[in-house]
């Protein structure tokens, strides 16, 4: 199904049509649709929230504030929410909302989400309302103002209105509305470069054992190669993730290959190394591994111990040196400083496509937080400067970029 695991975000308007909402969420979810759902106050009138929450099994939205200081992951939810979002659909739309979003208002978490909603993701817009409301030269004008700032306004039916009247108002069908967001995503999806691409991408820290109850790794949480595997996959890609030892969920439709060591990651990595049409290493790999593992635990005999490391693979590199024209090389370099030049060196010296350079501080960028900046410099000298973002957020935009380079080649 094109739905399946696909994230649509539901937008609720206080119009008597409200009342197809629950059949509509019903339609999504067995098309194995995530549905998350905001309501403006007066939606509450028509339908409960309690009614949508339980079909769509996720909490309904109404407010920009949280309800207490503590409540941290929801002081930026309306950024997170059109972050989320696949396609955005506000059905009923209401004169009142509709007016609201052509002037950029945005006063709860419905009209919030919809300016943090991706560029590049669908916006359904079903108006409902009386015929002569829905005439009125001021709906029209904003509607028309929606339509060529990148909304799809889907036009209401015909028929018995709620005033009792015959017009044009009538919000369509659960089972067309369900049809018409499944079109959306599915054109969206043909839309991306990375449709039936095929990608490789490695994440997570290597750990390089000494003995065995010891070994050699780093602060590697695996967060920025997992968000990228997640936004390929919703781009149509086919995804494989090699990740170390890291306690993260799969991303639904990737494919996941568990490994320890970076020798590990290697012999993964090279079993598909021609197969894949874009190679990503996200992965902290260790540099050197001891080049002896002593079998049980070395005992604590004296005030030092000396280790002798030994270099281990470069799963990168050996992508590409044997990548062919087709074929995309993508890495990372983490510094503790800023120094712009070691990634170009990188970019460089292991013959890569593009390079994604971030300095490490712990706080907003590195290992084991939730957000990044990223700067990205390509084959051509082109320089992307990212923001701080959500990992998340970066991954979108890096495969964004990604994209641009795939265009740029051929």
């Amino acid at each position: 199904m094109s739905l399946k695991d696909k994230n649509i975000l539901l937008g609720v308007c206080g119009g008597i049509a409200a009342y197809k909402i629950p059949t509509l969420i019903r339609l999504l979810k067995e098309r194995d649709a995530n549905v998350r759902v905001l309501m403006t106050q007066a939606a509450t009138r028509f339908v409960t929230e309690l009614t949508l929450s339980t079909l769509s099994q996720e909490p309904v939205w109404k407010d920009i504030f949280p309800d207490s200081v503590s409540a941290k992951e929801d002081w930026t939810r309306h950024i997170s929410m059109g972050e989320w979002a696949d396609v955005y659909v506000i059905a009923p739309a209401t004169a009142n909302t509709i007016a609201k979003l052509a002037a950029g208002m945005c006063d709860d978490m419905l009209t919030a989400s919809f300016i943090t909603l991706r560029p590049d993701k669908p916006n359904l817009i079903f108006p409902a309302m009386d015929g002569e409301m829905f005439a009125s030269p001021s709906v029209q004008r904003n509607l028309a103002w929606l339509s060529r700032n990148g909304c799809t306004v889907i036009n209401p039916e015909s028929g018995e209105l709620a005033s009792g009247k015959c017009g044009t108002g009538r919000m369509p069908e659960p089972e067309t509305i369900a049809a018409t967001i499944e079109t959306a995503v599915t054109e969206n999806l043909r839309r991306s470069k990375l449709q039936g691409k095929s990608l490789v991408i490695t994440a997570g820290p290597t750990r390089e054992k000494i003995d065995d109850v010891r070994f050699i790794s780093n602060y590697s949480s695996g967060k920025m190669g997992f968000a990228l595997a997640a936004a390929a996959v919703k781009r149509g890609a086919g995804v494989t993730l090699i990740a170390g030892p890291v306690h993260l969920p799969t991303p639904n439709g990737v494919d996941r290959i568990d490994v320890e060591s970076t020798e590990e990651m290697n012999r993964a990595a090279k079993e598909r190394y021609r197969s894949c049409d874009i190679f990503i290493g996200a992965a902290a790999v260790a540099d050197y591994r001891p080049a002896n593992h002593v079998a049980g635990k070395i005992k604590k005999n004296s005030n030092t111990m000396e280790i002798i490391l030994v270099r281990n693979p470069d799963v990168l590199a050996g992508f590409s040196k044997q990548k062919k024209t087709h074929q995309l090389a993508v890495g990372f370099s983490l510094e503790t400083a800023g120094n712009l030049d070691n990634a170009r060196e990188k970019l460089e010296q292991k013959e890569l496509d593009l390079v994604a350079y971030n300095t490490f501080d712990g706080i907003t960028s590195g290992f084991e937080v939730d957000t990044n900046i990223l700067t990205l410099i390509d084959k051509h000298s082109n320089v992307h400067e990212l923001p701080l973002l959500s990992k998340n957020e970066a991954a979108e935009q890096m495969l964004d970029v990604i994209e641009e380079l795939m265009s740029s080649d051929k």
